[in-house]
């Protein structure tokens, strides 16, 4: 059995790198199975049709490719259908409504369930940001704001889109600095971060420039930021 296992995305993936399958390729190449179990989750989007579509053309044939909707709901055991799964890919959206549908559905304890049995956690956005106690979301308007409630599986925040919109580092770490959000992760569109239970195992990037962050509050209130540099997946792991 895996050992429990989260790869949070800062962006990129199938729905944002189409043409780029460095991302998606490191994940599946997590299962050990020549045709992996994958159910893509896109609760955030309301079950965009177009976000299903590209999907399935990303990763039908590649294995066994699922959809998992909440709004038009049709699986009845929950639980039984995500543990049989290779991989859980939640897509990008609203993250607070991402969450509260989870809660009505008890799907957040469903893929606690899953993720201590080793099926694959993984997304991007709002898909990446679901799985921590808290980080930066727009999910509340216009601007960001910070979220109080994921759910918890990684200890700490998570901002994603770090590079990809021009007021993320800064109200990340304005947020971190005040002590309005705990520390944690930042990740760069094109960045991944692999955790193993909760510890961070690696950081990869589809793209060769691409930096991720960790945020703390000092004891004297200042701001601790460290890099954390990706492995660029164009050149071979060792």
């Amino acid at each position: 059995m895996r050992k429990p296992t989260i790869v949070a995305m800062g962006g990129g993936g199938f729905s944002m790198e189409p043409e780029n399958p460095l991302l998606d390729d490191y994940i599946l190449g997590l299962v050990g199975a020549a045709r992996p179990r994958v159910c893509f989750v896109p609760t955030a989007s309301g079950d965009s049709d177009g976000y299903v579509e590209r999907f399935r053309a990303a990763f039908d044939g590649r294995g066994e490719a699922s959809v998992l909707s909440l709004f038009r709901r049709s699986v009845e055991d929950l639980e039984a259908f995500v543990l049989s799964q290779d991989v859980v890919y939640v897509g990008g959206g609203n993250t607070a409504n991402l969450l509260a549908v989870w809660r009505v559905h008890g799907f957040d304890r469903i893929l606690r369930k899953a993720w201590e049995a080793g099926v694959i956690l993984c997304g991007l956005s709002a898909g990446g940001l679901c799985w921590f106690e808290g980080g930066v979301t727009d999910s509340f308007g216009a601007g960001l704001a910070p979220l109080r409630d994921g759910l918890g599986l990684l200890p700490g925040t998570f901002c994603p889109h770090y590079d990809g919109e021009a007021l993320r580092r800064p109200v990340f770490e304005r947020l971190v600095r005040t002590g309005e959000l705990a520390g944690g992760w930042a990740a760069d569109d094109g960045v991944a971060l692999h955790f193993e239970g909760t510890e961070l195992v690696r950081a990869v990037s589809s793209r060769p420039d691409a930096a991720a962050f960790r945020l703390d509050r000092s004891a004297d209130g200042t701001l601790s930021v460290r890099d954390v540099r990706p492995l660029f997946l164009g050149r071979e792991i060792r």
